[in-house]
């Protein structure tokens, strides 16, 4: 990793990917927790076939890991590529501080429960680094063309 650019991305993109990590495991916790099992054999070995159904705070933790993957798979490509336009390391630095800000209060937000409009503001605010970078990713291509 001979770019500064390129370690401030592995670093905050293996936060997220821990992050994930942790709300998967949230998620079988509470599916164990509340025996809730999507799949007939697993509620067949916790206890029977009156467990293969849904909980609304399993559903909650799942559609939470769900929105993580929509969000963060794209800004791990996005924040590579980035990487690869050697942008000013403060500037960078500061993109992926607020994207990785943002999805943990949106994840704590969302599993929480938490009242709104907290896990759509910081929806919001972790979509802003992403349009810069996209944007920005665009300008150097063109301009590299």
């Amino acid at each position: 990793m001979d770019s500064a650019v390129f370690a401030c991305f592995a670093f905050y993109g293996s936060l997220l990917i821990l992050k994930m990590y942790a709300l998967a495991f949230i998620t079988g916790q509470q599916r164990l927790r509340k025996k809730a099992f999507t799949n007939p054999e697993d509620a067949m070995r916790h206890g029977g076939l009156m467990y293969h159904r849904t909980d609304p705070d399993v559903e909650r933790t799942r559609r939470a890991h769900r929105n993580d993957m929509e969000n963060i798979y794209a800004f791990l490509f996005l924040g590579a590529v980035y990487s690869l336009t050697e942008p000013n390391l403060f500037i960078a630095n500061v993109h992926f501080l607020v994207f990785f800000v943002a999805r943990v209060v949106h994840s704590v937000a969302y599993v929480f429960a938490m009242k709104a409009p907290t896990r759509s503001l910081a929806y919001t605010i972790g979509q802003i680094p992403c349009v810069s970078i996209a944007l920005q990713i665009l300008v150097h291509a063109v301009a590299h063309w």
